[in-house]
């Protein structure tokens, strides 16, 4: 689906930055208190920046010191706060687009069950994903997402010895409401004009929607009326606890638990759906099946991560899962006839990128996938998706050309071949032994001498062959001599019967009948130093069979040659009828039927038939036919064309005589494995693209990275950001590029943005990659990172706050929300224009504004209640509810005024959806969402400010 973005849809990203700093201008200048009797004390609620200590350093940042400073000095440290915290924002953005990387590849690690066909009792291994989508996105992705936040809140709390401040809860609150009103004004905006994103997860959205706002009415609740200016243990706590709560219930709704235990589940036989022999896909008897789950597993993409499989029962999940993997598989094969039929010059590895890209194109991806992908863009990273393909290509073309090869590099002494094959009445025959040259010694200028003998094997010496012994002696240039050997022929009716003839005892000298002188590098071969000799008996007509009783054959040869061998005996010419049988695989589908006659000549002791097999492309086959031998009949003579066999003979041997039965036994016969089943399997080629092409579609595989090289690499190289005219997206356009199209040039915006963030990408490329410990490395330093940075932005927010006279709850509400929330806007507007659905771009944002108050609000507040309670502090761990409670109160009402509107878009039957629409419609709700975002900055600035009273 290619996505249109409006030419118009940047200015409406800058329009909420440009308000925020005229808001930001306006309130520099201390607003004068209003003389009302609605304010209590002027000493509760002062107009400067209250509670900013102009003599007290920051956490990790000392204040700019000398205080006092004139209007022009207080305009440059201002000035130089700002562009700081910016460059600080700009830091953090990267170091969490490594740490959603090492989310995303945690997140979309596999697991292999073992599942059994219940009806034929087959085993198969299935791939299944270890987190469920809706946990991921609240735990792991949520953090990710709010990590700068969350860790504020903490940081702060600590570094002012356990006190509340107004900085981090004011960033969780004011980042929420820019989430809520800003991001889902953007999104709705940048929709096509004619277009529609409709939220499918529905239930989930609810639950997250309706935890979002429950969550912040909590707040204020436990600090304005269950225990007001005081937020006990258990107040606390609880606030953290709802956390798992909100993870419990939102899979609970996603899964339809609840439902499914009142309603019941059972899956009917006539709606199962065969897609081969054992893979099926089953659909729910009582109900239509969750269209939602399927959309989900539909887009699930298999990369296996575990080389074991555990014997653990298949959930009806799963099931559905390994039906839409099998799915996936037959898309993949499609997608790459389409592109080799389209480009038939090109390598397999080009056509496997190009059927990639055009797979991500349209696939589901996470919330991750667009943070990092739209930083990377915008910081001079390039297209992530198409730099991680041609790395893989490179890398596979790379491994192709290199070849190991096993082989003896040094001169040696070996039989060529290794192995005779040899009629009992052959008399007598050579066994050729080369002296080969090795690197060393490419001229073999000297004499060598090397002892042979024979040894029995199930063939006695003097029995059934000459015992010989004695030393071969190659003289200088000479590089071939031969071991004569006589075979002892009988008319005794024998099974086959082998023996070898082995070397040993190497010497090299420069003059002949010299010592052995080492310097010469000739050895034995270690391979060769034996040869094995085989007799068959000649005195009868055969045993015939074929040499397996079941083999494989891929399904992209045109025929497959099947072995049928002849032992015990040469003589004659014999011909053994075959035919085909099926089994799960059907005539005329599966392969072609065969009827025939397999000839052996006289003395020929091996012989093929051929079966014509159907290439159906798939990547699971597993079907299954048979062929049959028939009674072996000797040639008698042959009349034209016409064979004339001896089939007219006795076989009770209580009617014949004892020359007659003797005669009889050397008769042609049939083995003990005289039918083989043939087992089509899918070809190796094709299986290892389909593969390899699963593994490149896997977005764990797309953001992850495997060597610190690597990463340095990519942080000191610019790269074009690869942007359509119109500057959409990531998500769909840039992942349909041509493999083969020319390289684009960086713009001069991708060189400033490089320029500017290259200290941060080298700074942060020592963070260890993402194939490190799973993931878990890079996602534990991250978060370290993370941490410093936070601070940082902490201290530099303050004294900015102090400098130009903005208390600390108005700029966390306004410039630190605005820049720790940033990234994640560019990331919604592009999952808003790629994905074909509004989960990752709406669904997401209450989520998130959920865990930030269960995580942020409820991590920091239980470290300072307790240890207020230990320390037994008199009046416990205080908060002062005035502008925080009012922030809340507010910003709930909104988000109310806000997700009502929301759905009433989705069911006005000239919109239909939450995202898009009509023109008018969509401006409309774009620019009265950011009328709410206005309103709540307007008003919580103006309580901070006594201009009208608070709680």
């Amino acid at each position: 689906m290619k996505a249109v973005f409006p030419s118009d849809c940047l200015s409406w990203i800058k329009l909420p930055v440009l308000m925020l700093l005229l808001l930001v201008v306006f309130l520099s200048q201390p607003a004068p208190v209003v003389s009302s009797g609605n304010v209590t004390d002027a000493t509760e609620c002062t107009t400067s920046s209250g509670g900013c200590n102009k003599d007290k350093d920051g956490i990790l940042l000392p204040v700019w010191r000398p205080f006092g400073p004139s209007t022009g000095q207080k305009v440059l440290r201002g000035a130089v706060y700002l562009l700081a915290l910016c460059y600080m924002f700009l830091g953090v953005a990267i170091v969490a687009d490594k740490f959603m990387a090492a989310i995303e590849v945690i997140t979309s690690k596999e697991k292999e069950v073992i599942y059994t066909n219940a009806e034929t009792g087959e085993k198969h291994v299935v791939s299944v994903r270890i987190w469920n989508e809706t946990v991921s996105n609240l735990t792991l992705m949520a953090l990710g997402s709010s990590a700068p936040e969350i860790l504020l809140s903490c940081i702060e709390i600590v570094g002012s010895e356990f006190q509340a401040g107004d900085l981090g809860p004011g960033t969780i609150v004011g980042s929420a409401a820019f989430n809520l009103f800003v991001i889902i004004a953007i999104c709705v905006i940048v929709i096509p004009n004619g277009e529609v994103r409709r939220i499918e997860h529905l239930r989930v959205f609810v639950c997250t929607a309706t935890s979002s706002v429950l969550a912040y009415i909590w707040l204020y609740l436990i600090i304005a009326v269950i225990t007001p200016e005081k937020v006990d243990v258990w107040e606390a706590v609880i606030t953290f606890a709802f956390f798992p709560l909100l993870v419990g219930l939102a899979y609970i709704a996603d899964k339809r638990l609840i439902h499914k235990i009142i309603f019941g589940k059972r899956y009917s036989a006539e709606k199962i759906e065969k897609f081969d022999d054992h893979d099926m896909e089953m659909a729910e008897k009582n109900g239509s099946s969750d269209k939602n789950d399927n959309n989900y597993m539909k887009n699930d993409k298999v990369n296996k991560n575990s080389n074991h499989a555990s014997n653990s029962r298949l959930t009806d999940s799963n099931i559905e899962q390994y039906s839409a993997q099998e799915e996936n598989k037959r898309d993949y094969i499609k997608k790459l006839e389409e592109v080799r039929k389209q480009n038939p010059d090109w390598s397999d590895s080009r056509v496997s990128q190009q059927a990639a890209l055009d797979i991500l194109a349209h696939q589901k991806k996470s919330r991750a996938y667009y943070r990092v992908a739209t930083t990377r863009k915008m910081t001079g990273g390039g297209n992530i998706v198409k730099k991680n393909l041609e790395k893989r290509t490179f890398e596979r073309e790379n491994e192709l050309n290199v070849v190991i090869e096993n082989i003896e590099n040094f001169s040696r002494v070996a039989f060529e071949p290794p192995n005779y094959t040899v009629m009992e009445n052959v008399g007598s025959f050579d066994i050729n032994v080369q002296r080969i040259p090795g690197e060393e010694d490419k001229n073999l200028d000297f004499y060598t001498y090397v002892d042979y003998k024979t040894v029995e094997g199930s063939a006695k010496r003097d029995t059934d062959f000459k015992y010989q012994e004695g030393t071969l002696v190659f003289e200088p240039k000479q590089d071939s001599k031969t071991i004569a050997i006589e075979i002892i022929d009988d008319e005794d009716f024998e099974e086959d019967e082998h023996f070898k003839v082995i070397l040993s005892n190497i010497r090299n000298s420069r003059e002949k009948d010299g010592p052995n002188q080492k310097d010469f590098g000739c050895q034995l071969s270690n391979e060769c130093r034996e040869a094995v000799v085989t007799i068959l008996d000649d005195d009868h007509q055969g045993v015939f069979g074929f040499e397996s009783e079941m083999i494989q054959v891929h399904e992209n040869m045109s025929e497959t040659e099947i072995k049928v061998s002849r032992q015990t005996g040469a003589r004659g010419e014999i011909h053994v009828p075959y035919k085909t049988i099926e089994g799960s695989a059907k005539e005329g589908v599966d392969f072609e039927k065969a009827i025939g006659e397999v000839v052996f000549a006289d003395n020929e002791t091996e012989a093929t038939l051929k079966i014509r097999i159907k290439d159906k492309e798939e990547y699971s086959r597993n079907e299954t036919f048979g062929v049959e031998l028939g009674i072996p009949k000797r040639v008698k003579s042959k009349e034209g064309s016409i064979y004339v066999y001896e089939d007219d003979f006795e076989t009770d041997e209580t009617k014949i005589s004892e020359s007659e039965k003797i005669a009889l036994k050397g008769r042609p016969k049939l083995g003990s494995v005289s039918k083989c089943w043939v087992t089509i399997v899918p070809s190796r080629e094709m299986k290892s693209v389909v593969d390899r092409l699963m593994r490149d579609t896997n977005m764990g595989q797309v953001l992850s990275s495997n060597s610190w090289k690597d990463q340095f690499l990519e942080a000191i190289t610019i790269s074009p950001s690869g942007d359509d005219e119109d500057g959409a997206n990531v998500g769909s356009d840039d992942c349909a590029d041509d493999a083969d199209s020319p390289p684009k040039t960086p713009s001069i915006l991708d060189y400033v943005m490089h320029f500017l963030t290259v200290f941060w990408k080298v700074l942060f490329a020592f963070i260890p990659p993402t194939d490190i410990a799973g993931g878990y490395a890079c996602f534990v330093v991250s978060i370290i990172a993370i941490g410093f940075m936070t601070a940082v932005i902490g201290d530099l927010a303050s004294h900015f706050g102090c400098t130009v006279g903005l208390k600390d709850a108005v700029t966390a509400i306004s410039l630190v929300a605005l820049g720790t929330s940033l990234p994640d806007t560019f990331a919604s507007k592009t999952a808003a224009c790629g994905d074909e659905n509004a989960d990752a771009s709406v669904g997401n944002v209450t989520g998130s504004n959920a865990v930030n108050v269960f995580l942020g609000i409820g991590v920091a507040w239980s470290i300072a209640a307790i240890y207020h309670e230990i320390k037994g502090t008199e009046g416990g761990f205080h908060v002062d509810p005035g502008s925080l409670g009012f922030s809340v109160t507010v910003y709930c009402v909104l988000a109310v005024i806000c997700l009502a509107t929301l759905f009433l878009r989705r069911f006005i039957k000239s919109i239909g959806a939450e995202l898009g629409g009509p023109v008018v419609a969509k401006y409309v709700t774009g620019l009265f969402f950011i009328s709410l975002w206005l309103t709540y900055l307007v008003l919580s600035s103006l309580v901070s400010y006594c201009v009208i009273e608070g709680f």
